[in-house]
């Protein structure tokens, strides 16, 4: 119903209707075969693009749908609760370069290159995380140099999602973070990559993942890379703030992810408790059961409600929402893999397999956990945060 939280208003409305029949009727019949096969659908992802939904938070004027954090978390929650792997290749798109470049990219960038990701004929990500610089992304080794009218990158990114569209092929376009030859620590610079620069390449596409399969995960690599002046976002050291503001969303989607996994998992289990009979009565009869399904709502509920605040009350177009932003994915990834865990054991044997489903979900949950921030990251993060503060 609009006008509540989960759906403030009528067009958060009917794109929650719009998202959720297409994820029925499109995305879920292919799920399972693209994660037995560790491949990304291509041509399924694209048609997101025609759904306005790869710029959902972008504006109108660069060929986005303009909407707000709030969107954002109803596209993910909806997606993930048939296809948590695809709808990663979802976020990493729409929120990692897209919101990012739509934020922080000049007028001139954001029209060269905002359209084609819309639309879904390119193809993006976000290069961050490095071998040696997971959690601790400014740490990263990645360097640049200015040498005439260019830059030169060199270094290697791993874990990056939509790196590689199949085990050969590069993604199209990339935001890639970078510290200027002698930069302090948190002088970070962020660059427009695209496939066919020199010195780019596909390292590995990563294969054998637990879960979050249906996206790709690969290692870029940038050797003597030649990326041309006009590709720099914004001033040179300035990118550590793009990446703190871009952060904050990510992980309000990531939640939202976790929200999808859990509320499918409780739909599944709650389901099979009603009916299948064990020992002549309905499953959901017996307390042990009933308190796998009845925890499994309220927590789920608890984070759901967290989450859609925290979208209600976040600006995307500003930094400073560290806390609950972080807060609503220390506790959303966490509940998202109970839940599902939940549901495998009230489904016993049908619960370990993938015919219900649910096995498919918990393998995916446990990426939250540690991608976007892993949860003792979140911890830290949060103590610091309330440290500064007298009262709530």
């Amino acid at each position: 119903m609009a006008g509540d939280l989960f759906n403030p208003t009528d067009d958060h409305f009917e794109l929650r209707k719009m998202v959720r029949d297409f994820a029925t009727r499109s995305v879920e019949p292919q799920a399972e075969e693209y994660d037995r096969t560790e491949r990304f659908n291509v041509p399924l992802f694209r048609q997101l693009g025609e759904l306005g939904l790869l710029g959902i938070t972008v504006d109108d004027r660069f060929g986005g749908s303009g909407m707000d954090a709030a969107a954002a978390v109803i596209a993910h929650e909806e997606l993930a609760a048939v296809d948590p792997g695809f709808t990663l290749a979802y976020l990493a798109h729409s929120m990692l370069f897209a919101n990012n470049l739509n934020q922080n990219g000049s007028d001139e960038q954001r029209q060269r290159y905002l359209p084609a990701a819309c639309d879904g004929s390119a193809i993006c990500g976000m290069c961050m995380s490095e071998p040696d610089a997971g959690t601790d992304v400014l740490g990263m080794r990645t360097t640049a140099k200015k040498v005439g009218d260019r830059y030169v990158l060199n270094g290697a990114k791993m874990w990056i999602t939509n790196g590689a569209v199949s085990d050969t092929e590069l993604g199209d376009t990339f935001l890639v973070y970078a510290r200027m030859e002698g930069a302090a620590r948190k002088e970070l610079t962020m660059f427009i990559v695209e496939k066919g620069f020199k010195g780019f390449s596909l390292g590995q596409k990563i294969h054998g993942k637990l879960g979050m399969r249906a996206s790709t995960t690969a290692e870029l690599v940038f050797e003597d890379c030649e990326v041309p002046e006009e590709n720099r976002v914004g001033p040179e050291g300035s990118a550590a703030l793009h990446m703190m503001k871009n952060l904050e969303v990510e992980r309000l989607t990531l939640a939202a992810m976790s929200l999808g996994i859990a509320r499918r998992s409780i739909e599944i289990m709650n389901a099979y408790g009603r009916d299948r009979k064990s020992f002549g009565q309905p499953l959901n009869r017996y307390g042990q059961i009933q308190r796998h399904i009845a925890e499994s709502y309220a927590e789920f509920m608890a984070g759901r409600t967290y989450t859609y605040w925290m979208a209600g009350a976040m600006d995307i177009n500003k930094p400073g929402q560290r806390l609950d932003s972080d807060g609503v994915k220390l506790f959303c990834s966490t509940m998202g893999k109970q839940v599902a865990d939940r549901a495998i054991q009230v489904l016993g044997g049908y619960g370990y397999v993938g015919e219900y489903r649910v096995e498919r979900l918990w393998r995916d949950a446990k990426l939250l956990e540690i991608g976007g921030g892993t949860i003792e990251a979140h911890q830290k993060n949060m103590t610091r945060d309330l440290s500064r503060l007298d009262r709530l």
